[in-house]
């Protein structure tokens, strides 16, 4: 991020001040530095209202003024919720006042009497961490409607994929970081009406599952331990009739945007035994 000098002499400035000298002078100092967008105001609580319809960068705020004074302003100003930043200068002749301003919200002070390069050397610097401020801020509301738009091409490219893989293979499957089956659907099983409940299996004793053949399944099971993907693994089984499937599935890890892993999915085909 990079700031012009334009881009500061071009700030929106306010000056508060119920002395009309006061007002003038600044007035005449910003002037000759070049600012163009200065307005100011001898009335206190007319400032609320002021920074609402035109955000101001910088508010020169003196603390002394009858009515309202700078204090009782700031808190005032704090309300905006807009805003979070609270953009003054506070102009002060008593040294104890400021710390209490700082202490209230002010960014920084300038002394009266006024030392003029003391004005424009603490208002440019004011005005530049100000203005770097909201670009930051810009870029960080840019960079999440950013996030969520590329989140929503990324969910309607997933369904596209979920779309394709299901018509293209016998079934497409997920299963959570349980190895637990949470979506199982393609053409082969919905014509056979079967359901995921369907799928699955119970474990005995020893570990072994029914009809599978252990030895691929300990192989399948280490490569999904290990977050690996696999392409057309061989799958078999031995039904209670004593007929024997074979099955070829593909499957890759999927993970959070904290990059946790929160299961697999794949696709698989059933083949005969002479394939």
């Amino acid at each position: 991020m990079k700031l012009m000098e334009s881009d500061i002499l071009q700030a929106r400035i306010l000056i508060v001040d119920d002395q009309e000298a006061n007002v003038s002078l600044l007035q005449e100092v910003l002037a000759a530095a070049g600012y163009s967008c200065v307005t100011a105001t001898l009335n206190p609580q007319e400032v609320c209202g002021l920074h609402r319809q035109n955000p101001y960068d910088l508010i020169l705020l003196d603390l002394q003024m009858p009515g309202m004074d700078g204090f009782q302003l700031m808190e005032a100003l704090k309300t905006n919720a807009a805003d979070s930043y609270l953009p003054v200068i506070v102009l002060t002749a008593q040294p104890g006042h400021k710390l209490r301003a700082l202490q209230a919200g002010a960014k920084d002070f300038i002394s009266k009497p006024f030392d003029l390069v003391e004005v424009k050397s603490r208002i440019h610097n004011m005005l530049e961490v100000r203005l770097l401020y909201k670009q930051l801020e810009s870029y960080s509301h840019l960079l999440e409607k950013t996030v969520q738009e590329r989140t929503a091409e990324l969910r309607e490219s997933e369904a596209r994929y979920r779309s394709l893989t299901e018509l293209a293979a016998d079934w497409y499957w997920e299963q959570d970081e349980n190895g637990v089956f949470s979506k199982v659907s393609g053409p082969v099983l919905e014509m056979l009406g079967i359901r995921v409940d369907g799928l699955a299996t119970e474990a005995g004793d020893d570990g072994a599952v029914a009809g599978w053949n252990e030895a691929q399944r300990q192989l399948l099971q280490a490569r999904i331990a290990a977050r690996q993907p696999f392409l057309d693994f061989l799958f078999s089984r031995t039904n209670a009739d004593g007929t024997q499937q074979q099955f070829r599935v593909s499957g890759e890890p999927m993970f959070n945007q904290a990059c946790r892993l929160i299961g697999y999915r794949g696709v698989g085909v059933e083949v005969t035994a002479g394939n």
